[in-house]
């Protein structure tokens, strides 16, 4: 497999990576001729940009009789996430401090005491959340978790490697 900073060292493949990217998000694939048309190019050209891509594996290529549709796979692109995680999130705190805040942003206790503010668990008679936004904050909490989790685990292999 070629190196895969080389590839997308080419700001031409670089281009041509972004387009596919918007199709991704789309979760559609795109002709040589849409791209050749968007990036004003010719058509040699993509051509042979392509094929470098293809080659390190960062498109696929379905053929449709004359014509090739093209699609990204940034499963590639791993490799360069877990080459730069360590680089940005050197010095990084992880660690969370909680504090509630009302709308006004005045400081409020904590209401079940477990943070630590003095106020006891009594302090707030109303509730912090509707149960509604609670739920989501919940579930966005839960995302954060497995985001740390997989940050964390994708710097542990980088440093295995090394």
């Amino acid at each position: 497999m070629p190196d895969i900073f080389g590839v997308i060292a080419d700001a031409t493949r670089r281009d041509i990576l972004q387009v596919l990217l918007e199709r991704h998000v789309q979760d559609s694939e795109i002709s040589v001729s849409e791209i050749v048309s968007q990036l004003e190019m010719s058509q040699p050209t993509v051509s042979k940009h392509l094929k470098v891509l293809r080659e390190a594996e960062l498109v696929s290529v379905r053929e449709e009789g004359q014509h090739r549709f093209y699609s990204l796979n940034p499963e590639p692109l791993e490799m360069i996430e877990d080459f730069v995680i360590p680089f940005l999130s050197a010095g990084f705190d992880t660690e969370v401090t909680v504090e509630y805040v009302s709308e006004t942003g005045e400081l409020m206790p904590d209401p079940e005491g477990r943070f630590g503010g003095g106020f006891g668990e009594d302090a707030l008679d109303e509730e912090v959340l509707p149960d509604s936004t609670a739920a989501a904050a919940e579930r966005i909490g839960r995302v954060a978790a497995r985001a740390e989790h997989r940050v964390k685990e994708l710097v542990a292999r980088f440093k295995l490697r090394e």
